[in-house]
């Protein structure tokens, strides 16, 4: 009999890049965390696809050495008055998460939404380039 286990896959997806951070169920404890970053060399392809199911993948090995048998999945774009969207990274980093062989629970966005407005970095005149 096997016991399931269950974790938070908090997965972070922006333009140019994809982090993917496995939580025990309370959020407190980090079991695994892998980005764009660690598995690719070129900074053009942090935030891609490919790169992301890679650093899912590689953040799966470690959950299910660890006992991670179900996981709830956490997707969060930058937000604030930046992308309310996520990168093209977060649907392929949870496609590799499920083929990875856990049990998805829920799925839901925490995108962190301003209700008033904060304020562009840049200053009153703009990014002067």
């Amino acid at each position: 009999m096997s016991r399931e286990k269950w974790g938070i896959a908090h997965v972070y997806s922006s333009i140019n890049n994809t982090i993917v951070h496995i939580t025990d169920i309370t959020g407190a404890e980090t079991i695994a965390v892998a980005s764009g970053g660690q598995v690719t060399d070129r900074d053009m392809d942090k935030g891609k696809p490919f790169t992301a199911m890679r650093a899912a993948r590689k953040a799966a090995e470690k959950a299910l050495a660890y006992g991670i048998t179900n996981l709830h999945i956490k997707i969060r774009a930058p937000g604030g008055n930046k992308s309310r969207i996520p990168g093209q990274g977060a649907q392929p980093a949870i496609r590799a998460l499920a083929r990875a062989g856990f049990r998805i629970g829920q799925i839901e966005d925490i995108t962190p939404v301003s209700h008033d407005s904060s304020r562009k970095k840049g200053g009153r005149r703009g990014r002067r380039v």
